[in-house]
């Protein structure tokens, strides 16, 4: 049935603008509007070619921080924001098109997530590198796409696949998120990651030189960043050396590529922004950061990717929160995932675990660390190491880290401009991450209204990606 799907989407591409409309305005802009009337958590991405939309009566959320505007109207061609009206009545706008009057809903910048993962687990949660196949890359690239994360950094653990995927993506022949990469990554013999990921998924050099011949044949593949691993867990595994850390740093820098690196520890992160890299891809955990650190991080322009994700999902199942019954929820998870996540034998397994207590400090101190250089000004990215381990939801958990953002004391249009116009500018991409004319189609449609209440994020009612109207999972409480 999947191929056969795929084979019509293609037909769809193939047809004549006139004969592409006509099948536009028979399927309707009804599903792209209000929410799906039955669950389609297993159901393929399907894009609706729409060669003019007029969006009218919507609130608009920009992505830039700045307050909603009431009673706009977007027009949408081409995979472009055509033209932005904040007054609907007087908005000149082409009488051809599909119109939908989006009262009582709000618009914004679809999601960027800066540190996600593709195709690592199996059914279970558990690590398995035979799940890295283009057949499920894809999947996942589309369920990313009908949670409104329409562009991803694949950061790390990608087998080189991946490559020639985000190829054909460009082309338009790979659906679902944006997928930007890393490649494999860098990490060091006998270290971290402790994944069990083989050579053809991770580097592990042993010395300066070796290194250096990784960052080439990454940058080679035209990869969009380098990562690194930079963290000896509690003293469980070798950490990488100044040496090989500078070599890779430098070595990227050679070859115009910036570096993210993945730390935990306040003096790992203070030592490898000394040494340049561009990017701290997961918040301070060990400590309270300092005074110096911040005005490091000022003064070098370090990106600063908070993460909250991922220490809340080491515990966050055991306490047995309400959104686990919700269909938002439920449609991101495997049906096994799900069996374990709301097993007895996880939860008392979570609960008795000597590093449990551990987790929860360590998000404790992520959240307020994200507070205090927020205010202070540093760059604050977003994302969630999704896809990485059991628990970390492509999809969901980036809807799940603004509501954490928040939490820790952001207003939801200080955590939504992280999301969208920081991430663009965090990863050079001109041509997203806020709503105004000449940008990507890439937008949400929200049943509610996400400057009030973040959570509103997760009532869905339409998907745009580069124009295009995505069919998604059901919006639920």
């Amino acid at each position: 049935m999947y191929f056969y799907f795929i084979q019509f989407k293609r037909i769809i591409r193939d047809m004549t603008a006139p004969a592409r409309w006509i099948l536009t305005i028979s399927l309707s802009l009804a599903l792209a509007v209000t929410a799906i009337a039955q669950r389609t958590a297993a159901a393929t991405v399907q894009h609706i070619s729409t060669p003019l939309t007029v969006l009218t009566n919507m609130r608009l959320i920009d992505g830039t921080g700045a307050p909603p505007r009431d009673h706009v109207t977007l027009v949408l061609a081409d995979g472009k924001i055509q033209k932005i009206c904040d007054d609907t009545k007087s908005c000149d706008v082409p009488t051809a098109g599909t119109n939908a009057n989006l009262v009582g809903k709000t618009v914004m910048p679809s999601l960027i997530s800066a540190h996600s993962h593709l195709a690592l687990l199996n059914a279970e949660g558990n690590f398995d590198s035979a799940q890295y196949t283009e057949e499920n890359v894809i999947k996942q690239l589309e369920q990313y796409e009908r949670y409104g994360v329409t562009t991803i950094v694949s950061l790390g653990l990608n087998k080189d696949i991946i490559f020639d995927l985000r190829d054909k993506q460009k082309k338009g022949q790979v659906d679902g998120a944006t997928v930007l990469t890393v490649g494999r990554g860098i990490g060091v013999p006998n270290g971290f990651p402790p994944m069990g990921a083989g050579d053809n998924q991770l580097y592990r050099p042993k010395d300066a030189a070796e290194a250096r011949r990784d960052v080439d044949e990454t940058a080679d593949h035209h990869a969009d960043l380098i990562k690194i691993w930079i963290d000896e867990n509690h003293g469980k595994f070798p950490e990488m050396s100044d040496d090989i850390a500078r070599a890779i740093i430098s070595e990227a820098h050679k070859r115009g590529l910036r570096v993210a690196a993945h730390v935990y520890k306040l003096e790992d992160a203070r030592r490898i922004v000394n040494e340049g890299v561009d990017i701290l891809a997961h918040s301070v955990r060990d400590k309270d950061v300092d005074d110096s650190f911040i005005a490091l991080l000022k003064s070098k322009g370090t990106w600063y990717l908070p993460t909250l994700t991922v220490d809340e999902s080491f515990f966050v199942y055991a306490d047995r929160p309400d959104f686990m019954q919700s269909t938002f929820f439920r449609d991101s998870v495997p049906a096994e995932t799900y069996a374990r996540l709301t097993s007895d034998a996880y939860r008392n397994k979570v609960l008795s675990d000597k590093d449990t207590q551990q987790h929860r400090q360590d998000f404790t101190i992520a959240t307020r660390n994200l507070k205090r250089l927020y205010d202070a000004g540093v760059n604050i990215g977003f994302g969630t190491d999704s896809g990485a381990v059991l628990g970390r939801l492509p999809g969901f958990s980036e809807h799940r880290e603004l509501l954490l953002m928040v939490n820790a004391g952001l207003t939801p249009l200080q955590a939504i401009a992280c999301a969208t116009s920081h991430n663009a500018a965090e990863m050079h991409l001109s041509d997203r991450g806020t709503l105004k004319a000449d940008m990507n189609a890439d937008l949400l449609v929200i049943d509610g209204d996400p400057s009030k209440n973040i959570t509103d994020t997760s009532h869905i009612a339409a998907v745009f990606h580069h124009g295009h109207r995505i069919e998604h999972i059901e919006s639920a409480k």
